[in-house]
């Protein structure tokens, strides 16, 4: 039985944040089956927030992604993880 893992990662402050966060996405890009990002739109400017969803291919390269990004100022990880 595979695993389908979806993590989920708010950032609070998307244009302080978002370097240190793309070059840790880079850094596990192989295991990054599909990302998203949300993001929402107030006006003729969009908000600080952002939430990116990413669908993982490997439950133990997770786990230490999430660590790194855990030690991030501004940033909160979330995951499911399904079996299928």
């Amino acid at each position: 039985m595979s695993k389908r893992i979806i993590v989920g990662v708010r950032i609070s402050n998307r244009v302080k944040e978002v370097p240190a966060v793309q070059q840790v996405f880079t850094e596990f890009g192989c295991n990054i089956r599909t990302r998203l990002g949300l993001h929402q739109e107030v006006g003729e400017a969009c908000t600080l927030c952002g939430l990116i969803i990413l669908e993982m291919t490997d439950l133990e390269r997770v786990d230490e992604m999430e660590r790194i990004l855990q030690g991030i100022e501004g940033v909160e990880v979330q995951k499911m993880i399904f079996e299928c």
